[in-house]
């Protein structure tokens, strides 16, 4: 990479190593008797998964109607899994390790690995704080909507405001090649703002979103039992709210 390139690396890296200080810190403050062995395999282990379906391509889904430099990604449902299992604060986890570990190969200046990180949180975060409020079926379908509503508002503002300004300015795209790769997918896009916005980034972002929730549901109910096996009682279940949430 260019010196430019690595020094975004390292901006960016340091940004979000300070945010993990940040958590960790926050949360042994308020959880003094939270065993680190534990909470380091857990978050090695879905972060592990959720890099690999970040970065090998097979993962990646193309459709027809979306830009092609536009792609479907399951990486969240890892972190989605860590957090309904054990708590919001392991699925931000995931999220920020498995894109620390992205950083060093960025073909972005590791802006898309930060919009990604920030999409992620938006949607994860939320999603897995409400579930832990409110224990059973309707706090995970209240936990999917407010999070998709806030997760697809934030990917549409950032495409607008800092994703396709960064292509342009600072990676030397034309506008018209980026608004020609855009209409040959979808004719209604008219200009790289609020009209990319709505009919190229939501479209894509409610799909993914709901794609990653339908398989967090099915995943989590198959494999509950294997993820609370060290737990007793057995924690809850978005499938299963009548059972016992584990302390």
């Amino acid at each position: 990479m260019s010196n430019t390139a690595w020094a975004w690396v390292s901006i960016v890296g340091l940004f979000l190593f300070g945010v993990a200080l940040a958590l960790v810190y926050s949360h042994f403050q308020k959880n003094r008797h939270f065993g680190w062995a534990r909470f380091a395999a857990r978050v090695a282990i879905f972060a592990a998964i959720s890099t690999i379906l970040y970065v090998v391509p097979v993962f990646q889904i193309k459709l027809p109607f979306a830009p092609t430099f536009m792609s479907l990604h399951f990486d969240e449902v890892p972190a989605m899994i860590a957090g309904y299992a054990y708590g919001p604060f392991v699925g931000e986890m995931v999220i920020l390790v498995k894109t620390l570990i992205k950083l060093p190969t960025s073909s972005t200046m590791c802006v898309g690995e930060l919009a990604d990180f920030l999409f992620s949180t938006a949607y994860v975060l939320p999603a897995t704080w409400i579930y832990k409020k409110i224990r059973n079926m309707k706090g995970v379908f209240i936990g999917f909507g407010v999070a998709t509503v806030l997760q697809v508002a934030v990917a549409m503002t950032l495409n607008v405001y800092m994703i396709l300004p960064f292509y342009i300015y600072m990676m030397g795209f034309s506008q018209e090649t980026i608004m020609n790769m855009c209409q040959a997918a979808m004719p209604q896009i008219k200009d790289l703002g609020w009209s990319y916005a709505f009919f190229g980034v939501m479209p894509l972002n409610l799909i993914k979103d709901a794609s990653v929730f339908a398989i967090t549901f099915v995943v989590y109910r198959s494999i509950r039992k294997v993820l609370h096996w060290e737990d007793a009682p057995a924690a809850v279940s978005p499938a299963h709210p009548e059972e016992k949430e584990t302390k």
